[in-house]
């Protein structure tokens, strides 16, 4: 598929920034101190709905407009932090949004839709059946059915690749996590873009290992999902478009536990007293896992979402 091109992505900021500010990215000292090297972080979580997937939605919106196709009402399906996208985006333009959760989703990702207008169906186990039932929805209300992967959509997210790699020059290697695969395909687009040398690494929960089963197979393979932590990764089948684009690109793969998950999210909380939802703290999770190989490189990560319900948090950081 064809990535968005420096000019795409030049473009796509002058629409997100009228949304919000390009977020920050430090280099920590403490979390520096805790991988043994220098550690950035990107802060996603400084969004107007504590994730990266909104610059998705604003652009996915904007190009229907611009073609002149915007629909009179869309549906899609999420874990929470795209619908929270779609729904600013569609709320925006003035357009009707249902979004399917899966049954026993995050009650505070689930609130969060809700305020922004959506109308909230709950169906399914996860996040395959629930999108299964929203491409069915779509069609029986005539509505349009926005993807969870999608040129458009990547064309958005790779503004915060481009504002983080311009930042900073020097980094060596980035951990991006995998969820349907906007976020690395995205990281990818700003890379080849701007020239930048960095080395790119997927991320993937150990709990839902289709990526990384799929490129290792150079075909997509269905995985079973049962992390608890980390719902923003947890995909049950990987997308052929998103595959093709990381598997020339990607230096390689790390699987995180809920285990190390939760250790990232108490070390992100200590070191910067930010909240790191399961998937958002996944980047960390890889590099410390990693450490041992990192010594003297720049290292970034990105804290991708905030949005964890509060009695979730409230056990992690209980633990030590």
């Amino acid at each position: 598929m064809s990535l968005p091109s420096l000019r795409d992505i030049e473009a796509a900021a002058e629409v997100v920034y009228r949304e919000f500010a390009p977020t920050p990215q430090y280099r920590w000292a403490l979390l520096s101190q805790r991988l043994g090297t220098d550690c950035w972080v990107k802060h996603e979580n400084h969004t107007p709905v504590g994730a990266f997937k909104i610059r998705g939605g604003l652009t996915y919106f904007d190009a229907l407009r611009r073609r002149g196709q915007l629909p009179r009402a869309v549906v899609s399906a999420t874990r929470g932090n795209h619908g929270q996208s779609i729904g600013w985006a569609a709320r925006s333009h003035g357009i009707a949004c249902a979004i399917v959760v899966p049954q026993g989703n995050s009650a505070e990702k689930n609130a969060a839709m809700r305020a922004l207008g959506v109308e909230l169906i709950e169906h399914g186990e996860d996040f395959q059946a629930s999108r299964e039932h929203a491409q069915q929805l779509a069609q029986s209300r005539q509505a349009h059915m926005v993807p969870s992967f999608h040129t458009d959509l990547l064309s958005g997210v790779s503004t915060y690749w481009w504002e983080f790699l311009r930042a900073v020059p020097d980094m060596d290697v980035a951990y991006v996590p995998i969820g349907l695969g906007s976020g690395a395909c995205s990281a990818i687009a700003a890379k080849l873009a701007l020239g930048h040398r960095v080395r790119i690494v997927g991320v993937v929960s150990a709990h839902a290992t289709t990526y990384a089963d799929s490129l290792a197979a150079g075909q997509v393979v269905p995985s079973a999902v049962s992390t608890v932590l980390a719902d923003g990764m947890a995909c049950r089948l990987a997308d052929a478009d998103a595959l093709s684009v990381l598997r020339p690109h990607l230096d390689h793969v790390v699987k995180v536990s809920d285990e190390e998950v939760a250790a990232a999210m108490r070390a992100i909380y200590a070191d910067t007293h930010n909240v790191a939802e399961g998937a958002g703290a996944a980047s960390f999770a890889a590099a410390w896992q990693e450490r041992g190989r990192l010594r003297g490189q720049v290292v970034g990560t990105v804290l991708s979402g905030s949005n964890v319900d509060a009695s979730v948090l409230s056990g992690v950081l209980a633990k030590d």
